[in-house]
């Protein structure tokens, strides 16, 4: 299974990821703030981020952008998530190096089916 790194600051959406990265045997860990999340990527080299647009201090924007600049995290595949789910939101996060793009509130489903197209298997 996969190690995840969910940065999510509304506390009931990252239950509900916890929950379902648990019951799918996934490892993962949460940031509730976008400070500190290129490093703490960098450090820990997750198979995938689970990241939300929106956040306290850095955006999930810049963070993208920042990892998309750092040629060893090449590698590391980011979800995007966002309760602003519009074509522009979407354009711009996949513009600035986003794997994928996902609306909120979401279906499990199809969380579940984004998680394993990025992760080339099932979730």
């Amino acid at each position: 299974m996969a190690d995840i790194l969910v940065i999510e600051d509304e506390d009931n959406i990252a239950v509900a990821l916890d929950f379902l990265l648990t019951r799918d045997g996934h490892s993962h860990d949460r940031m509730a703030t976008g400070k500190g999340a290129v490093e703490r990527i960098r450090d820990t080299r997750p198979d995938l981020v689970l990241l939300d647009v929106m956040l306290p201090d850095v955006s999930g924007y810049q963070i993208v952008q920042d990892v998309r600049a750092d040629p060893d995290l090449a590698d590391v595949r980011v979800l995007m998530m966002t309760a602003r789910g519009s074509v522009v939101e979407r354009r711009k996060g996949l513009a600035l190096g986003a794997d994928g793009f996902i609306a909120k509130p979401f279906e499990l489903a199809e969380l579940r089916a984004e998680m394993a197209r990025l992760l080339d298997g099932p979730c």
